[in-house]
């Protein structure tokens, strides 16, 4: 759904309403970046291909009602967004290159001895399966990270062929 052409079918009749009470127009758009490529300015949220062999870990969920309790392929080689220390949202984002599994994380915290995020969630990249309705995701919409960062091969290839992920000050 993320590589749909979009361009010849109508505009949604709350478009302008979602717009609007986001402020459009009078702020800008902040594109969500996949990673920058250089380790000592690690902007952007980073993820990694893992094969089926990654180690897998239990992760304990602050928001487990509404998280994939499942093995995440989460160990000291994924990178965190912002680094290891960092205060922020805390993203890592892990894709099965076996299976097409995206693993999705929230406030990480990577511990040998156990692992905690805020939130967790798995999509299966070979289908368009959505949450639970009314669930969290990574990223508190619901909706998958990944798919929808701009990166800087896309970039520099003068193509990006999918929807373009987008935060706001408000929704």
């Amino acid at each position: 759904i993320w590589n749909t052409d979009i361009s010849k079918l109508p505009v949604n009749l709350n478009s302008a309403a979602w717009l609007a009470s986001t402020g459009a127009g009078a702020r800008n758009l902040h594109p969500d970046f996949g990673p920058s490529g250089d380790p000592n300015v690690p902007y952007g949220i980073p993820f990694r291909v893992v094969d089926p062999s990654h180690a897998r870990v239990n992760v304990t969920f602050q928001y487990a009602a509404e998280s994939d309790r499942v093995p995440y392929p989460l160990g000291p080689d994924i990178p965190i967004e912002g680094g290891a220390s960092s205060p922020g949202d805390r993203h890592a984002l892990m894709i099965d290159s076996g299976s097409c599994t995206l693993y999705e994380l929230f406030d990480t915290r990577y511990l040998r001895g156990g692992s905690t995020a805020g939130s967790g969630a798995v999509f299966n990249l070979r289908g368009n399966g959505l949450r639970p309705s009314g669930w969290t995701s990574a990223d508190a919409a619901g909706l998958p990270i990944f798919p929808g960062l701009l990166r800087l091969d896309e970039v520099n290839s003068g193509a990006v062929n999918h929807a373009i992920r987008f935060t706001v000050q408000r929704t």
